[in-house]
């Protein structure tokens, strides 16, 4: 096995492990054991734990903005249909077989204001998010940009207030809840102007 075989299994196994169980809750012995990587690789591969936590929290943050973006680009043209395919793919998600909420906040939580690499990585997570929904929110036709600013805003509430309720009630009502008061949040901006 080699370095970048061993770090995928560790990722693997990190990622399966902290979210199920939390970051605190589990030890780099146990990312050993369930990754099958020998301890001096570990080490060597990850030398401390926060490095550990910082990469598995990177790569969920590559594929998770991925597979939203995704979903987005593939929304259809009609006026907020980039919005509703946000918290569609966000019901999925929250229905999926051991959802616990957001990974990002759940570290933040566990670690308060510890590893600066690790809250980087949630700070970063959180601005792409915000991001992406700014882009949605600017793709509508009558939003002007300070509008549409303010939508993105009102928006990301929405999204972390629906997986902060989903993650105590997991399944996808809270993210159409959430969907439901975006599409009157589209009506109000629409009728503006």
């Amino acid at each position: 096995m080699d370095d970048e075989e061993a770090r995928t299994r560790l990722l693997d196994a990190a990622e399966a492990l902290f979210y199920a169980e939390g970051v605190q809750a589990v030890g780099m012995d146990r990312i050993r054991t369930a990754s099958g990587v020998p301890l001096k690789r570990l080490y060597r591969v990850f030398p401390a734990k926060d490095a550990l936590v910082e990469a598995y929290l990177d790569r969920r943050d590559r594929r998770w903005m991925a597979s939203l973006r995704a979903a987005v680009t593939a929304a259809g043209p009609e006026r907020g249909a980039a919005v509703a395919a946000v918290f569609d793919w966000l019901a999925g998600w929250f229905a999926e077989p051991g959802f616990r909420g957001c990974a990002f906040l759940n570290a933040h939580g566990e670690l308060g204001a510890g590893p600066a690499g690790v809250r980087e990585v949630v700070r970063r997570h959180k601005e792409q998010l915000r991001e992406l929904l700014g882009e949605v929110a600017a793709s509508l036709p009558d939003e002007s940009s300070a509008s549409a600013a303010e939508l993105a805003d009102r928006l990301m509430i929405l999204v972390e207030g629906a997986t902060a309720v989903a993650a105590l009630d997991p399944g996808p009502a809270a993210a159409l809840r959430a969907r439901e008061m975006a599409e009157l949040l589209l009506a109000g901006s629409g009728s503006r102007g």
